[in-house]
């Protein structure tokens, strides 16, 4: 895997500054736009994949195939995350998708990243996209950076970056991106330690 320019594992895969304001909200579809589900409760059934396969040297993961491979300096909960996202990259997007439980037939953009923190022990039930935006802490992470507005979220973990969007051959759902992250129109956070 080529590296993408700019992508560091101390700046969650951005090389540019964070100046902590949204600037401007990517044109998305309103029916693609998330909002609270009604009559969505907490889901049921906690899977929470061990991290296990081949890792990879140093502090960013490659891609081989669509799965991510960890880099063997992350930490656990950054191995078990990219561990949960590999374990849904193949589902399609279904709207809602992981808010009533963790196993489900496809996730939202939301779903699958609450599903993939969720495996590595950071989040105990999901989240809308708009309730990323307030989530962790201010600015890039170390390992862990996550990129939300109130229609749309996705994460870059270790420089690779996990959405439902952007695939180049027109799919949807949750899939591992080497692209580098979008950050215009999108508040920026990351995990506490991450």
């Amino acid at each position: 895997m080529a590296l993408t320019p700019g992508a560091r594992a101390d700046s969650g895969g951005i090389s540019s500054s964070f100046s902590g304001e949204t600037v401007e909200t990517p044109s998305i579809p309103a029916s693609t736009a998330e909002t609270e589900v009604p009559g969505v409760s907490e889901p049921s059934g906690v899977p929470i994949p061990p991290p296990t396969g081949p890792t990879v040297p140093g502090a960013l993961a490659t891609l081989r195939g669509t799965r991510a491979l960890a880099p063997t300096s992350a930490p656990l909960a950054v191995k078990q995350v990219i561990a949960a996202a590999n374990r849904i990259r193949t589902t399609p997007y279904v709207w809602g998708g992981g808010h009533r439980t963790w196993v489900d037939t496809g996730y939202d953009c939301s779903g699958s990243v609450s599903y993939a923190l969720h495996g590595g022990k950071l989040l105990e039930t999901p989240l809308v996209s708009g309730s990323f935006a307030t989530w962790g802490e201010p600015g890039p992470g170390k390992w862990i950076t996550i990129y939300a507005n109130k229609a749309h979220v996705y994460m870059v973990v270790a420089g690779l970056r996990f959405d439902t969007g952007g695939d180049p051959e027109g799919e949807t759902g949750p899939r591992w991106h080497a692209e580098p992250p979008y950050p215009k129109g999108f508040v920026v956070r990351h995990p506490v330690g991450y």
